[in-house]
């Protein structure tokens, strides 16, 4: 296997659920510190309401402090318009991401309004991100099931893609928001919705329990999918508080990388730092968690 694996590093991910706001400045560093090691995909924000997630509340200070994206691509994730307005005035943003969810119960307890209406939704904000030089992406989140009872099968997933795609959304990732999907149910979601869809920009947002071996079983799973897009957070922090199991986390990217690059994919991280970020991030989780 040869080629390029898009890796996008989760930051904004691993800190949105830690109990103290980490400090801009704090923030800048480590993000200027991911630059430097060649990540090129960043999750690093989001415009949704302080009142929920008070962690992202300087997402615009951080994005400010940047520097430029210059081919880079740095992604914030919003919930509504409001936060599509915030992300239009943003400096620096190139990406937003929306989360999607294929679980009733999840959409409306994640964005407050449901599949029905989050359609239209999706279409307006696609109008908006194009016309102001950003790409939308949607995450289809509870891709790999729920613990709800909502109906949920890999034929699911593949009609949701499909008027995703209709819509003209290009970037589609596929999310294990409950982290409960083992490698055999990731390979026959992202296969089937590849076989009908393809698996260009098609990526997996997955999550694990930090066990090495599980992780690369997840991630040989997306690969033999076709899927080359995968999401992870240095440390493994941050990720899943849906689980049930507070082990469960983001991919850790300092096994991910390099499995990746051993699997013959070019990912452009410079791994000899990977060890220093993950303490890096892992410190901040400590100091701030």
């Amino acid at each position: 296997m040869e080629g390029r694996a898009v890796y996008v590093e989760c930051p904004r991910d691993a800190w949105q659920g830690l109990a103290r706001v980490i400090p801009t400045e704090e923030k800048v560093a480590f993000l200027r510190r991911l630059l430097d090691a060649g990540f090129d995909h960043l999750d690093l924000a989001s415009f949704v309401s302080p009142k929920w997630v008070p962690q992202m509340a300087g997402s615009e200070e951080v994005l400010a402090q940047l520097p430029p994206p210059d081919g880079r691509d740095y992604l914030a994730i919003v919930a509504n318009e409001r936060g599509m307005e915030r992300a239009l005035e943003a400096e620096n943003l190139t990406s937003v991401g929306y989360p999607f969810s294929i679980s009733e119960t999840f959409q409306q307890k994640n964005t407050r309004r449901s599949i029905a209406d989050s359609w239209p939704l999706v279409e307006r904000m696609l109008g908006r991100a194009r016309s102001s030089g950003l790409e939308l992406v949607v995450y289809v989140s509870m891709g790999f099931g729920n613990p709800y009872g909502d109906p949920w099968g890999p034929e699911a997933v593949v009609d949701f893609v499909g008027r995703l795609r209709g819509l003209g959304v290009r970037r589609i990732a596929i999310a294990d928001t409950y982290g409960v999907a083992g490698p055999e149910r990731i390979h026959q979601v992202l296969a089937a919705v590849a076989a009908a869809h393809g698996a260009a920009d098609l990526g997996a947002h997955l999550h694990s329990r930090p066990d090495p071996d599980e992780v690369r079983a997840k991630v040989d799973a997306v690969l033999d999918a076709g899927v080359r897009w995968l999401e992870g957070a240095l440390g493994g922090v941050g990720g899943c508080p849906f689980a049930g199991d507070e082990l469960v986390g983001n991919l850790p990217t300092e096994v991910v990388v390099p499995h990746l690059e051993a699997r013959g994919l070019r990912s452009g991280v410079d791994t000899a730092v990977l060890g220093d970020l993950a303490a890096e991030a892992l410190d901040l989780r400590g100091r701030y968690g």
